[in-house]
């Protein structure tokens, strides 16, 4: 399925399940990546109506030369919602998708009926904890020390390296590279030039009273889920948490930053734990 934007960019979408409530949105991570929600569409198709898409420039979307803005993802995330004739939606995003998510959350509440942040990073500046989770990365490829010496070798935009880097995004070490590479199939060329761009915004934005005033004043209710192995230091989510008047915290011990992967149970009994208000999945 294909939705186009305001700008003539086109979007890959696909909707599955029947569930009843307003359909759940989900958002991937990256930024640059492309949607990996076939195992928790999935889990959830007997629940929700299931929407996935990827973003501009990245998976099966049409290539293009941005722009690189949160402003832009936000408006074609509403493209896609005025796509498939949605008043409102619940949003599930993750990782950079969980900021995709609330941003969208905070300009155009009255279109979100839920929201559910699952490994994201808080909204405190970016140098507050990028550090600790570099550290955390090269400790955990470290476990493996081949493993390790071959992700510091490859070229950076050679795919071997990124599967590499993903497996230590997963707490069972066993099956780490078999996940890895589960997420990498089928692939699709990893959009640098965006994932520079939007990173470099998050940096330079990210963090301000200004953002975390808009939180405090959020009349909608919020998920969020963690895995308590993710890497990226789940402490940075704290400033969200606090922030945010209408909000529940799920941590999944045995999960690391693909919770759905790991303690596929565990996530979807956290989805029915949505906060006062919300409507469970």
């Amino acid at each position: 399925m294909t939705v186009t934007t305001e700008d003539g960019i086109r979007l890959w979408a696909s909707r599955s399940g029947a569930g009843e409530g307003d359909p759940l949105v989900l958002c991937h991570g990256g930024p640059g990546l492309w949607d990996m929600f076939e195992d928790m569409a999935a889990l959830l198709d007997d629940r929700a109506t299931v929407i996935r898409w990827d973003q501009r420039g990245g998976g099966r979307s049409q290539r293009c030369a941005g722009p690189w803005t949160a402003d832009r993802f936000v408006n074609d995330l509403d493209a896609v919602r005025r796509h498939f004739g949605l008043d409102r939606m619940a949003l599930l995003g993750h990782s950079w998708g969980a900021q995709l998510a609330l941003g969208y959350t905070l300009a155009r509440p009255e279109r979100v009926s839920a929201l559910v942040y699952v490994s994201g990073t808080g909204i405190d500046p970016v140098s507050l904890w990028h550090d600790s989770y570099l550290e955390s990365l090269t400790a955990r490829l470290g476990e493996d020390p081949e493993r390790l010496a071959r992700w510091r070798e490859l070229p950076r935009r050679d795919p071997e390296r990124a599967i590499l880097q993903w497996t230590a995004d997963f707490a069972d070490r066993e099956h780490a590279l078999e996940h890895a590479r589960r997420l990498a199939d089928p692939w699709f060329e990893i959009n640098h030039e965006g994932n520079k761009a939007l990173n470099a915004e998050t940096r330079r934005t990210w963090g301000t009273p200004d953002l975390r005033t808009a939180c405090a004043s959020l009349d909608v209710p919020v998920l969020i889920i963690d895995g308590a192995e993710d890497i990226r230091p789940r402490w940075a989510v704290d400033s969200l948490e606090e922030a945010l008047p209408r909000v529940r915290r799920v941590v999944l011990p045995r999960a690391g930053h693909l919770p759905w992967v790991e303690d596929p149970e565990g996530f979807v009994d956290a989805l029915g734990a949505v906060p006062p208000g919300g409507s469970a999945l």
